[in-house]
């Protein structure tokens, strides 16, 4: 008998910039900002969706705020809902350092095409 595992549908893009070299705490807290804030962004479809298969996310890195923004830009010309997290600058970095961003929850396939050829955290 063989198991074949399935594929979310719908699941979360987190980018997270490593240039900043942030603690592993401060990349989980603003990969939770990230998640929290774009999913607010989201119509409640695509909400109850991504829930019910699972709320899939996958960290990603990008080099720098260029790179970030160029996914940000991508994400808005396609409609994704997203979301850019600044820092409040109170531990590791200055104030208003962006951090990272979120895009979605939306189908999977459809996020591929812009975060498919980003490497994992």
């Amino acid at each position: 008998m063989s198991f074949k595992k399935k594929e979310s549908e719908y699941k979360q893009c987190i980018v997270l910039r490593t240039d900043l070299n942030l603690s592993a705490g401060k990349t989980a807290v603003q990969a939770a900002h990230a998640s929290i804030l774009a999913y607010e962004q989201t119509k409640r479809g695509d909400r109850a969706n991504w829930l019910r298969s699972g709320q899939k996310k996958v960290a990603l890195r990008v080099k720098s705020l260029e790179d970030l923004y160029l996914i940000r830009d991508e994400a808005k010309q396609l409609g994704f809902p997203f979301a850019i997290v600044s820092d409040a600058g109170l531990t590791e970095v200055s104030p208003g350092t962006v951090t990272s961003l979120g895009i979605g929850p939306s189908k999977s396939t459809e996020l591929d095409k812009i975060t498919g050829d980003l490497k994992l955290l």
